[in-house]
């Protein structure tokens, strides 16, 4: 394990020029041709919230204390586990003309694609924490917390980007089945309502949604201003490592079978 982090960072630095070219290059791709630019990054979570806000308040939000916060810790860690892995899934592809051309690890591409992800991620939990601040929710040292979910759920949006980006080289079918099964995660992720609709035994089979997971210590730590358990910790650690074990494996197995696909 040692020595393959090594190799890992060995690699970064020698290749970080060209790493940095390509972050660089999928930022001006996303933003070419747009008058705001990365503006969007902040207007299209605010403007999913304000309509998520128009026609889910009155329906499940009475109740709740923080309404607009509870939905707005789910909303972002969604949008953010959609762009970080749909990027993923095309990394690969998008770049075949130069994976064909120049001996570069494959994961370079992927990782680049993330960090995109992960920036616009960065910029709308300014924008959560501004609103908290708006809707007079109390600020607590818990909140350092956070760095824990969003660590582990980038890992895991890595390891997730890499088994979908394997598996899209092979089959482009992937790209329409995945639409598919990220409308229905959405509705399974518990952002717009509360389990509380739910018998109590329902909270286990939502523990098997990794979002899932991640949202709701989101919530324990900001609404509740309380810290998860040790299990719950452990438990979206290894939901990140699954993945992330599972993406390597792919990657190392079929490293040379991407070449004749692309």
């Amino acid at each position: 394990m040692g020595s393959t982090i090594r190799r890992v960072v060995n690699t970064f630095k020698e290749r970080s020029f060209l790493f940095e070219q390509l972050v660089k290059r999928d930022f001006e791709k996303r933003y070419k041709g747009t008058i705001l630019g990365m503006a969007w990054s902040i207007l299209s979570p605010l403007l999913q919230l304000f309509v998520m806000m128009l026609v889910f308040s009155q329906l499940f939000g009475r109740n709740v204390d923080h309404y607009v916060i509870y939905l707005f810790a789910g909303n972002i860690n969604m949008s953010y586990f959609k762009e970080a892995t749909k990027n993923g899934m095309r990394s690969l592809n998008a770049n075949a003309n130069i994976i064909t051309k120049i001996n570069v690890p494959k994961y370079l591409f992927l990782l680049s694609s993330e960090i995109q992800a992960l920036v616009n991620f960065g910029l709308t939990i300014l924008v959560f924490f501004f609103f908290c601040i708006v809707d007079h929710v109390t600020f607590t040292p818990k909140m350092i917390l956070l760095v824990y979910p969003l660590a582990c759920l980038t890992i895991m949006n890595i390891g997730i980007g890499m088994i979908l980006s394997a598996l899209f080289v092979f089959f482009r079918d992937t790209a329409y089945f995945y639409d598919i099964f990220l409308t229905l995660l959405n509705y399974l992720s518990a952002i717009f309502y509360t389990l509380d609709r739910f018998p109590p035994s329902a909270e286990r089979y939502f523990l098997l949604n990794p979002v899932y997971v991640i949202i709701k210590y989101w919530r324990v730590v900001v609404l509740n201003a309380t810290i998860p358990s040790l299990h719950y910790h452990l438990l979206v650690a290894f939901y990140a490592l699954f993945f992330l074990a599972i993406g390597c494996f792919m990657y190392k197995k079929y490293n040379h079978q991407f070449l004749y696909y692309f």
